[in-house]
């Protein structure tokens, strides 16, 4: 064979073997791109994501609680990287029936379209309580006139009707000054917000818009702190830890507390929950764990932050849910049957 020929089929040789690696590498390259898709998909479908990162989104009132249990779970798994956020319980909502997120907190019960959502996009969640609160109506301690407030006086402070209208305090009650009043709450993406609006106005989200708003509560605190005039509502924890700087008023003449929650005596006492994606539990190991861990020691994280613990009949109730997968929503077992989640009200008088 002449050099020439030889060098001729060499060069083929060549050239036939970098097509065939070049193949190889395409092919594996459509591979790792469809498994890419794939993952996105699941993400998409609330599927548990990285077994070592937990997503967590929702309420800025439970906020506190999941965060104490993230800590303490931390603190024996490192390994795991949970993100707690506090944006609202709407918003939680929406992250969490996207797949966003695999737990949502929530300050409120879910919604029917919340739920529809979730079922749309194939989110399974089991609903778990786990505090009871007082929501807290409070001025600032300059103020030596207001004491107590009923639900009626709220209602006119609160209601559409009242934006431009009510802005004095002697139109809420006729003995008290008539000086500007200036209002504090929680946006309309927070799960108080709704809570509020459904106890206090009648009808969920129908509130006067002419007041400072914000999600997050530590800024509303701060208002009411700076404000002479202010009056505000938020959770009670919000108001235990900052109480040297607060005025929390008695609604219908009861304190907001723990033990008149836990009694149903205090007219704006409610259950908080989290929310877990089943689909993330069956994926990602890691969220079982935690979930676990968080109902085993629930009201110590309760009692840490300043919440109000479940009865242990509310405890167990969670328990047993989360074990058996009890999947879709049931509020009132948050007392774990020793009464309604919203308590028995006092009667006006």
């Amino acid at each position: 064979m002449s050099r020439g020929m030889r060098s001729s089929l060499l060069t083929g040789v060549f050239l036939l073997t970098l097509a065939l690696v070049l193949a190889g590498c395409g092919g594996g390259g459509e591979k790792k791109e469809d498994e890419n898709k794939t993952e996105d998909t699941k993400a998409q479908k609330g599927g548990g994501g990285d077994s070592g990162q937990i997503a967590i989104e929702g309420s800025s009132t439970v906020l506190p609680i999941t965060q104490a249990a993230a800590e303490g779970f931390n603190q024996q798994n490192p390994e795991v990287r949970i993100t707690v956020g506090g944006a609202g319980t709407g918003d939680g909502f929406e992250a969490f029936c996207s797949g966003e997120t695999q737990i949502s907190d929530a300050s409120r019960p879910i919604e029917e379209g919340e739920a529809q959502t979730c079922q749309e996009n194939g989110v399974e969640f089991i609903e778990l309580p786990v505090a009871l609160d007082a929501l807290s109506v409070v001025v600032n301690p300059r103020n030596d006139f207001a004491d107590d407030i009923t639900i009626d006086q709220l209602r006119t402070l609160w209601e559409p009707d009242a934006e431009g209208q009510i802005t004095q305090w002697n139109q809420v009650n006729a003995e008290w000054p008539s000086q500007q009043i200036n209002l504090y709450g929680p946006g309309t993406q927070s799960g108080t917000f709704d809570y509020f609006t459904e106890e206090v106005v009648g009808k969920s989200k129908e509130s006067r818009s002419d007041y400072q708003a914000s999600e997050d509560d530590n800024v509303l605190v701060q208002g009411v702190v700076g404000d002479p005039n202010a009056l505000g509502y938020f959770g009670l924890s919000y108001y235990l830890q900052n109480q040297q700087q607060l005025k929390a008023l008695t609604v219908e003449g009861v304190v907001p507390s723990a033990e008149t929650a836990q009694s149903g005596e205090y007219p704006l006492a409610r259950p908080l929950f989290i929310y877990v994606s089943t689909q993330a539990l069956e994926e990602n190991p890691s969220i079982e764990e935690f979930v676990n861990f968080y109902l085993e020691n629930v009201n110590q994280f309760v009692e840490q932050v300043q919440y109000v613990p479940l009865p242990e009949g509310g405890v167990q109730e969670a328990r047993e849910r989360f074990q058996n997968r009890t999947t879709g929503t049931s509020p009132d077992d948050a007392l774990g049957g020793e009464g309604k989640a919203k308590g028995k009200k006092k009667e006006k008088k």
